[in-house]
Parts: structure tokens; C-alpha cells; sequence
């Protein structure tokens, strides 16, 4: 059955807030949505909540009201218009942005229980070192960090692979938001990896450069997509590439042992031997 199928997980991730990784996830969402995957984008900011924001929806029901035992998690899924699933959160909730590590852990414990297909999640995080920021990239498989070129998103983007990899993750990839050029994404990649290469011995994988685009900027005031807004803009392109490339990521074939969302999906489908029925 669907819920078989293992499911390609990927944090979205940023050092310093206001570097675009809402809109980065939003928008991968979309365009890997329009490829046909099965999409579903969990908004993991549980305090300050903005996907549904971005995509101009009031949610009724959200994690709050499963963490009360008032909604499951199934309850609570919002239809996106760019053709995919949301987790939403809440948002001025100091309560959901205070949940302990047990609670972190029951919610990514929750998505093995959804009676839906999915292909990809996407785990859009807080920003920062927060301890669910780090909860919930430690669970997931892969992760993007998004930074500009600026001197503080530079800084705290190595902070946060800094701490992230004492807690072993060692898969990073890196999208150079708000930039000129794709050179200048790969001149911002290169002064991060000199640095987690030399003081954290780890390879930081760039993955694309989403450039300064004013149809963006529009696309973010409708509250759209810039992929479905203006297709045919360079940030929309930016984004399908964006997308191309973690469509060809590997699917997990199997367990780590770690604590993992929909980590019961993976266990069955190892004992399967790697078929889905």
C-alpha cells in the first residue's frame, strides 16, 4: 500500500531569520508538486507559524490542537493551491515554541500514523540552534540550509552547521538566497565550506543560487508561489532546478536506528526487501 512507500524527508533550515527559507521551502514545494511527487510541507516554526501566511490561508485546526488531543494529525492538513499538503502550525503561541524534547519527539512520531501517500516531506524549521531546530533536522535524512551574502547569515549559517554536526547530522547542502548572480551563490559557498572543511573536516554541498528577482518580491506580496505566479521568471527557473536536484536524490532504503519521521514506513519497507506493494 501507499503507506508503505518509504518518503524522501529534507529540513529547510536557515542560520538567522529573514533569509527566505519560508519561501524556499514554499516554492520547492510547488515546483516538485508540478513534477508529480506527493508533497507535504510541515511547518516546524511551531511558535511563529508563517507557511499559511505565505500562502494566504487561515487554518483552522493546527499542531496546537493536536498536542491538546483535540485534532489528529490527519485532522489537521490543509490543501495547498500549488497542489500539495501543509502541516501548519501556530503562530504567538509561546507554548508550542517551549515543547519539550518528549514532545518533539511524539510529534515527528505522528506522521508515521498519516493514512495518506506521500513522496517527499519537506520540514520547514525555526531559524537559529533552538532545540527543535535541532529535534527536527536531526530526523530528517537530508537538509538545505538557505543563507544570503551577508556577514551575519554567513556567520550564523556555520554556527548552525557547527552545532547540527556535533549532534552527528553530516549531510548539508546549501541554497545562497537573494543573490546576483549564480557566481556569487558559489563565491558564498565558497567562504562557508573553506571554513566547515577546515575547523568541522565536512564537505557542504551547494545545491543553487535563487536570485534578487522583483516578479519574487511580487509573487511573495500576493502571497503566491513564484513558480506558479511567474514561471517563466529567473527566480521560478532558480527553483525548478532547485527541485530537479532533490528529485534526484536518493529515497532511503532503509532505517538508521535514529528516531526519523515516518521511520515506520522505512522499517517495513526493509523488511519487505525493498519492495513497495
Amino acid at each position: 500500500m501507499a503507506k508503505t512507500r518509504p518518503v524522501k524527508v529534507v529540513a529547510v533550515t536557515g542560520g538567522k531569520g529573514g533569509v527566505g527559507k519560508t519561501n524556499v521551502s514554499v516554492n520547492l514545494a510547488t515546483a516538485l508538486s508540478r513534477m508529480g511527487q506527493e508533497v507535504m510541507l510541515f511547518d516546524a516554526d511551531l511558535g511563529l507559524a508563517n507557511v499559511d501566511v505565505a500562502l494566504g490561508l487561515s487554518p483552522k485546526l493546527n499542531l496546537s490542537h493536536v498536542l491538546s488531543g483535540d485534532a489528529s494529525l490527519d485532522e489537521v492538513l490543509v490543501e495547498a493551491p500549488g497542489g500539495f499538503t501543509i502541516v501548519p502550525a501556530s503562530s504567538g503561541t509561546q507554548r508550542m515554541a517551549e515543547l519539550t524534547a518528549a514532545e518533539h519527539a511524539g510529534l515527528i512520531r505522528c506522521f508515521s500514523e498519516l493514512q495518506r501517500d506521500v513522496d517527499v516531506l519537506l520540514v520547514d524549521t525555526a531559524a537559529g540552534i533552538s532545540e527543535s531546530v535541532v529535534s527536527f533536522v536531526r530526523a530528517c535524512r537530508e537538509l538545505v540550509i538557505v543563507a544570503c551574502n551577508e556577514p551575519s547569515s554567513i556567520t550564523d549559517a556555520y554556527a548552525l552547521i557547527k552545532v547540527l554536526n556535533r549532534y552527528g547530522v553530516e549531510r548539508f547542502h546549501l541554497v545562497a538566497n537573494r543573490v546576483r548572480s549564480r557566481r556569487e551563490g558559489q563565491m558564498l559557498h565558497q567562504k562557508l565550506s573553506v571554513a566547515t572543511e577546515r575547523f568541522l573536516d565536512l564537505n557542504l554541498d551547494f545545491i543553487g543560487a535563487i536570485p534578487e528577482d522583483d516578479r519574487l518580491r511580487r509573487a511573495v506580496q500576493k502571497q503566491q508561489p513564484v513558480v506558479e505566479t511567474y514561471p517563466n521568471s529567473p527566480s521560478a527557473r532558480a527553483f525548478n532546478d532547485l527541485a530537479r536536484r532533490i528529485d534526484a536524490w536518493p529515497t532511503p532504503s532503509g532505517a538508521t536506528g535514529n528516531l526519523e519521521f515516518f521511520v515506520e514506513r522505512l522499517i517495513e519497507y526493509s523488511s519487505m526487501g525493498g519492495e513497495v506493494t
